[in-house]
């Protein structure tokens, strides 16, 4: 609908202009042909829709129809493949963010099993973005026609045919469709019971919904589009209509689910036909009045709380915040990874499956493209470098591997043609003079001036040796032209702290056919102490200390932790089913296959200890651990065993900055704000209000003059206004003029009073008194 008032819009927009066009020609020349081709602006309607579509801020305004809306379109984000699929089941709500009211963020009972309970953003847009449920689908427009002349044939008469009485009696119904009256029914229980009878049957599109609200004696039916709506296995006689037999030729591939809607064994119901069923949740809580079976529980969440094990032994808000994490970790974007030149990428370099894994991790084959890996935790305390979720690293794991992840950026070169017919060349290396070398900035340029695959790249070396023309505009008529075009060198630099290497150049055109390299550059790194990990359970922690392996802590059977967790994470925040998970895990390993942990459901914690037992490990899980260090057992059993732990794309080499001189603003001269301006550091009123407590005044002083803005200003001390070298303008006399230290901020602050007409002057005392 959106994209049908734009081209309107654009297209009234075209004929309006056509017409102008038409107007202004038409007159002047009565007897020409008007050639209408010629005149067409053949590319309009597409850059209107192209633009609509492509601007990142998704801003949507045609004033004709009295549009604004923000955010309409969004770019898809890549960062893993769960942040993708995340992405597409996205429901943005265009309630105002900034107000406070509970109504709209709270979780509606006719949400339930649409849409996803747990996953929502934390902040100002909880409850306002929400999350599509695994099954949901959202409804077409379908054309109404068919289903009026059905209605009328099943006995739905014309409003206007009834008097006012007659519509009043007990037994007859109103029946809407999308809202429009259709007209009344006698007997509105055989018209619902038919009209399902022949959805069931595929003579009514299975998207078509049919509701009673008996209080407002009213039928609705619904054909429109945008209605949320999922499928339910169909009671016939207490029994599900889906029976073992069914199951196993699907299986077995004989039917798909397309099989199952049409013979009636299954039908989507939309929320207000909810309202007319009675839904059991199993088969055994299945009554007389049941008519329809849930498929299966696990599907009231979506996609990303479905990747949680046990997240029914969590705390909610735990799953909420793995949610938004899970779609931060690094992992596998897809099987065209290593063809993509995105403007940055994180991939892990060897992302495994879980162990302990759930239905809806294969439903959406997150094992192929997985996001993290196994590791063996040892949940202790250790040191006091784990306080606060901080973690312990084994640093033989990182050795091998374990978190290692792999950094792609890009970098781009245009080369443009310009109006006085000159053009942008790429220039070769240059020489030193005496090896005959390229100098150290082009050591990795290949002959034709753009760096060569494979390359190491360090801070400030050339990527592309570009040069453009120093004169790029038409010259005016009567001036002299130089013949030859003077070039001067602007190359595409690589920065960065830290050294990276060239994976792939591509070279290419634009859509104005302009000459485009880009280059992918990439860095492998392995964390390091402030990178970010977490389990599948809102559990995230820093990387707080990493540890030789001969000073880590072994059990019996000799194995050695990759990750110490602090224990103190787990009573306030109530993650009982990461215990779980590593008990399942443990077990998993053990016996060679995977364990389930789906959600209101999966392997009973009953079953997996008794699989430790007969593997000759304890019942809880704990095990007898020997101190690396003394060499001493440990006082206590230690609880220890594999948990999914996902490396996030929130790493310390990104964010670490530091400054002594640096850039200042122009305007105020105080330093630049923000790492990548190479800014300074700000100390704000609180830091301000914090040193006046303690009375900390030269401090005060060095921090907000001498090391942000110190300048040095004349000052008459007759008038009170600032001259300038030595000499006061106001007074016309240089007898009273002093020279102090003041910010430059208050000096701007001063002279921007005096442009409004508030003349600041300043009172000096006598320096030797």
């Amino acid at each position: 609908q959106l994209l049908s008032l734009l081209f309107e819009d654009l297209f009234k927009k075209f004929n309006s202009e056509l017409k102008k066009i038409a107007d202004q020609v038409i007159p002047k020349q009565r007897a020409a042909q008007f050639d209408v081709v010629k005149h067409m602006r053949q590319d309009q309607i597409t850059n209107g829709m192209v633009n609509a579509i492509s601007t990142a801020s998704g801003n949507w305004s045609l004033k004709r129809f009295k549009m604004d809306r923000q955010g309409v379109t969004q770019v898809l984000s890549r960062l893993s493949y769960i942040s993708a699929l995340g992405m597409m089941t996205r429901i943005s709500s265009q309630f105002e963010k900034t107000r406070k009211v509970s109504g709209p963020r709270s979780l509606q009972p006719s949400q339930w099993g649409m849409l996803c309970p747990s996953d929502t953003p934390e902040g100002e847009a909880c409850g306002l973005v929400k999350n599509l449920a695994l099954m949901t689908h959202i409804t077409t427009d379908m054309e109404d026609g068919p289903i009026i002349k059905l209605a009328s044939n099943l006995g739905v008469e014309d409003v206007n045919l009834l008097c006012g009485e007659e519509l009043s009696y007990p037994n007859v119904f109103l029946v809407f469709l999308n809202g429009n009256i259709l007209g009344v029914i006698r007997d509105h229980q055989k018209l619902v019971n038919t009209f399902r009878i022949m959805r069931r049957a595929g003579y009514i599109n299975e998207f078509v919904s049919i509701s009673t609200n008996l209080s407002d004696r009213c039928v609705y039916i619904s054909s429109d589009g945008g209605r949320l709506c999922r499928p339910y296995i169909i009671v016939k006689k207490q029994k599900p209509a889906v029976t073992n037999k069914h199951m196993e030729e699907l299986a077995q591939g004989y039917r798909n689910f397309e099989d199952f809607l049409h013979e009636g064994l299954v039908e989507y119901l939309d929320v207000n036909e909810e309202n007319d069923c009675n839904i059991a949740l199993y088969e055994s809580t299945i009554n007389k009045d049941t008519s329809h079976l849930e498929i299966e529980p696990f599907t009231l969440l979506g996609v990303c709380a479905g990747l949680i094990p046990y997240p029914h032994h969590n705390q909610s808000p735990r799953n909420t915040y793995q949610c938004a994490m899970g779609k931060q970790a690094m992992g596998t974007i897809g099987y065209n990874q290593r063809n993509r030149i995105d403007t940055l990428m994180y991939l892990l370099a060897y992302p495994q499956k879980p162990m302990v894994k759930t239905k809806t991790i294969e439903l959406i084959d997150f094992e192929k493209l997985p996001a993290g890996q196994n590791a063996t935790v040892a949940v202790m305390s250790y040191s006091g470098y784990d306080i606060e979720d901080a973690l312990v690293l084994n640093k033989a794991s990182l050795d091998r591997g374990f978190g290692r992840c792999l950094v792609y950026k890009n970098a781009k070169c245009t080369l443009k043609r310009y109006t006085n017919q000159t053009f942008d060349k790429v220039m070769g290396p240059m020489l030193d003079a005496a090896t005959r070398k390229p100098i150290w900035r082009h050591e990795i340029l290949d002959a034709d001036g753009i760096c060569s695959p494979g390359e190491k790249v360090e801070n400030k070396q050339v990527l592309v040796n570009k040069s453009m023309p120093t004169v790029t505009q038409t010259p005016l008529e009567g001036s002299s032209v130089p013949q030859q075009p003077q070039y001067k060198d602007v190359p595409v630099t690589y920065k960065g702290a830290t050294d990276s290497y060239i994976e792939k150049v591509m070279i290419s055109s634009n859509a104005e056919d302009a000459f485009l390299i880009k280059m992918l550059l990439r860095q492998t790194r392995r964390p390091e102490i402030g990178d970010k990990f977490s389990s599948r359970h809102g559990q995230k922690g820093v990387c707080g200390l990493i540890v030789p392996q001969e000073d880590m802590p072994f059990c019996d059977t000799g194995i050695c932790p990759d990750i110490i967790m602090n224990p103190h994470g787990f009573p306030s925040r109530m993650t009982v089913g990461k215990l779980i998970e590593l008990l399942a895990g443990k077990a998993g390993v053990l016996d060679g296959r995977f364990h389930y942990g789906t959600a209101f459901g999966g392997s009973k914690v009953k079953d997996v200890c008794e699989d430790l037992i007969r593997h000759g490990y304890n019942y809880l899980g704990k095990d007898y651990v020997t101190s690396g260090i003394t060499g001493e057992p440990l006082e206590a059993y230690i609880y220890f065993g594999p948990v999914y732990y996902q490396k996030l794309k929130h790493m310390v080499l990104d964010k670490m900055h530091a400054r002594a001189r640096g850039p200042r603003a122009v305007l105020t001269r105080q330093p630049t704000e923000g790492r990548s301006r190479d800014g300074g550091l700000r100390l704000g009123e609180m830091e301000r209000d914090c040193l006046i407590g303690y009375g900390a005044s030269m401090l005060l002083l060095e921090r907000l003059m001498i090391s942000s803005d110190a300048f040095e200003v004349d000052v008459c001390g007759q008038c009170g206004l600032l001259g300038y070298s030595g000499w006061c303008h106001f007074c016309k006399s240089s007898c009273h003029v002093s020279s102090l230290r003041i910010p430059y901020a208050c000096k701007l602050l001063f002279q921007e009073l005096q442009s409004m007409n508030i003349i600041p002057r300043l009172k000096l005392a006598k320096y030797n008194e």
